[in-house]
């Protein structure tokens, strides 16, 4: 018997069991970078006949959390909505639902019939996000208390008081957005042979490139020779473009480069590939702290960049060209030699 999708599976289990038959539903369905589909079962119960495990499994459909609905957490709703409702959508809205909860750290632990408005709103209020990402971070709220609510998770609908329409036309989170000073500057400088992973600071600060930006650059599109790199994907259609190499922090560069074989140029000790949370959790924000630095974020090193150029007489034209800002057309993105060099040479003044 096919059930659908999403519904679970009975099977009988071999040997002689005085139960062989097996209820087993669907905890969560994740994709790795590969694209290879990873599931996460569960087990209900064994039951002596078929029938007996099919009508188990229908109960359970009716109300999944009805056995424990007051121990169910934010993260156990959500594996049970997105492996109910990811086979159904595009793989771009996983991608931002997937983003939206990571952005929910501070809630996935808690029982979901405790979680009020004030627990949403202050994920808002301190995600430092802009508004097309809270908007985001509002529409998984959503569908995650419509599917709670129609299994009996909860009683009540917290989402819709959930503001972030005040975020519209600032960042929450903007005051916290400063450039290094040159003291900091020089402080990352006299620390950078202690730890390999303080010359990523130094990369960012002297490129301009969003984290994001430098965690997915490979190798085959860095130009160690001519200085300079390609950035493929960029969250702007401006963000895709050619960053040069300025001169001081060239042998980090080459450093990384040949470091492993790793694809990626920069790699976590094991070889692989870095995702956000681990190199922010494990190596960005231990590094400041060590270094005594103000408490900076990662996409203040953009900031920096942008100021040093700034203040070095950079036009600004060529400052956009380098950190990959609004205002360059799609023409503008396609560099001769010529402008590539200037780029080099803009960037060895700072």
């Amino acid at each position: 018997m096919k059930l659908p999708n999403g519904y679970g599976s009975v099977y009988k289990l071999p040997g002689n069991r005085r139960k062989p038959w097996a209820v087993r539903i669907t905890v969560s369905r994740k994709e790795d970078n590969e694209g290879n589909i990873h599931w996460k079962y569960k087990y209900l119960g064994y039951y002596k006949t078929q029938s007996e495990a099919l009508v188990a499994l229908a109960h359970y459909n009716e109300n999944p959390y009805a056995m424990d609905s007051n121990k169910v957490t934010f993260a156990e709703v959500f594996e049970k909505w997105s492996a109910e409702h990811y086979p159904k959508i595009s793989k771009s809205n996983i991608n931002g639902y997937n983003a939206s909860y990571k952005l929910c750290v501070a809630l996935h632990g808690m029982k979901f019939n405790e979680i009020r408005k004030s627990h949403l709103q202050n994920v808002v209020d301190t995600c430092g996000k802009n508004y097309p990402t809270l908007r985001k971070l509002k529409v998984l709220f959503t569908v995650m208390y419509k599917f709670a609510l129609e299994n009996d998770i909860c009683l009540k609908d917290y989402s819709q008081y959930v503001n972030v329409t005040q975020y519209k036309d600032r960042n929450p989170n903007a005051y916290n957005r400063k450039p290094f000073d040159f003291a900091e500057i020089e402080t990352s400088w006299k620390w950078k042979d202690t730890n390999e992973y303080i010359s990523v600071i130094l990369i960012l600060i002297y490129t301009g490139c969003r984290i994001g930006e430098l965690l997915d650059l490979k190798k085959e599109n860095v130009n160690l020779n001519e200085r300079w790199f390609d950035i493929t994907a960029s969250k702007t259609e401006s963000g895709i473009r050619k960053v040069p190499i300025a001169k001081k922090i060239l042998p980090f560069f080459t450093y990384w480069y040949n470091k492993n074989d790793c694809e990626y140029l920069l790699s976590t000790p094991e070889g692989k590939h870095f995702t956000y949370r681990n190199y922010y959790d494990s190596y960005w924000k231990p590094l400041i702290t060590q270094m005594e630095l103000s408490d900076h974020r990662p996409h203040d090193t953009r900031h920096t960049c942008i100021s040093l150029l700034t203040a070095a007489g950079v036009d600004d034209k060529i400052i956009k060209k380098i950190v990959g800002h609004k205002g360059q057309s799609v023409t503008e993105t396609v560099y001769t030699h010529f402008e590539i060099q200037q780029l080099i040479d803009a960037i060895d003044l700072i």
